[in-house]
């Protein structure tokens, strides 16, 4: 049978993991390889970049479908398992399971929407052609739904690392951006008790012409205005006028205000921005395949 697309392989993955165990997900290809009787032309059949086996993406996307669904949850790298609404949707028992499907469940709703991208009828994914969208259209909804799941991906690594890793990647986002001199002078811990809130500190140029004061927690819970208010305190008494607060969860209204009021100049820096900045600077993240979209020069045709 031809490879099936990536929807076709929601449901049996689904089954797959109803087991209620952690599962790879390359004894899942494997596993979901017999189950579609690929032969072995067909698994190693390679994306046009030449980069993925085919079949290989597909079964990575569903999964990610069905984790933004609510339906699979990340372990750990590359492992998964079943939740229960994942099995609550198998004593169901649908006839398919597809993007279609999975528009019942709220967080699924969510993440396509994410980054301004929009959904068309027909699932951009699957079909990057429409009546209703310019391929140019098409491609950049494509790109910027590859781009949401790669940020939400981030994000849960960055969630699981260790402290000393998320100390590490904090520098290293910010000397990717631009502040700090060499590595080893870049961020310093300042006291890792009464240090009244604040982690670190970084050169705001190359010639540390200013300070900047960083606070970096890998909290959950949303982050009120209390917490940055502590941080301003903190400022304050280190006679510090720049600062910024990093977090993987959010930052309340309340707080986004008060620091829009104060004098002293702090940067809320939330998950979701957090993941775009390592995206946009490299950082975690490698190039994978690399698309030009040319037209014609018509100066080259003017005699």
């Amino acid at each position: 049978m031809a490879i099936p697309d990536y929807q076709t392989v929601m449901l049996p993955l689904l089954r797959f993991a109803g087991d209620g165990q952690e599962h790879s997900l390359r004894e899942t290809i494997d596993a979901l390889e017999d189950v579609f009787k690929l032969t072995p032309d067909e698994r190693k059949q390679l994306l046009p970049s030449g980069q993925q086996e085919i079949f290989n993406n597909r079964v990575g996307w569903a999964r990610t479908y069905l984790d933004k669904a609510g339906l699979l949850k990340k372990t750990r790298r590359s492992h998964y398992a079943i939740t229960d609404r994942g099995l609550q949707v198998l004593r169901e028992n649908p006839v398919r399971v597809d993007v279609k499907y999975l528009k019942r469940f709220e967080e699924f709703c969510a993440f396509q929407n994410l980054k301004g991208t929009r959904a068309v009828a027909n699932d951009l994914m699957v079909d990057t052609t429409s009546d209703q969208t310019t391929p140019e259209e098409s491609l950049e909804s494509a790109y910027g739904r590859l781009r949401a799941a790669l940020a939400g991906d981030v994000l849960q690594q960055v969630k699981m690392a260790s402290p000393s890793l998320f100390e590490k990647l904090v520098v290293e986002l910010l000397l990717k951006m631009g502040y700090g001199g060499s590595r080893q002078d870049a961020g310093r811990a300042i006291g890792r008790s009464g240090d009244e809130g604040i982690d670190g500190i970084i050169k705001e140029d190359r010639l540390g012409l200013d300070i900047i004061y960083i606070q970096a927690k890998r909290w959950e819970a949303n982050v009120g205005r209390p917490e940055v208010q502590k941080f301003a305190g903190a400022l304050q008494g280190q006679r510090a006028k720049k600062g910024i607060m990093i977090t993987t969860s959010s930052f309340s209204g309340d707080a986004r205000d008060y620091v829009s009021k104060i004098e002293n100049k702090i940067v809320l820096i939330d998950g979701t921005q957090l993941a775009d900045l390592m995206i946009d600077h490299n950082l975690g993240v490698s190039p994978m395949a690399s698309y030009e979209v040319k037209k014609i020069d018509t100066d080259y045709f003017t005699e």
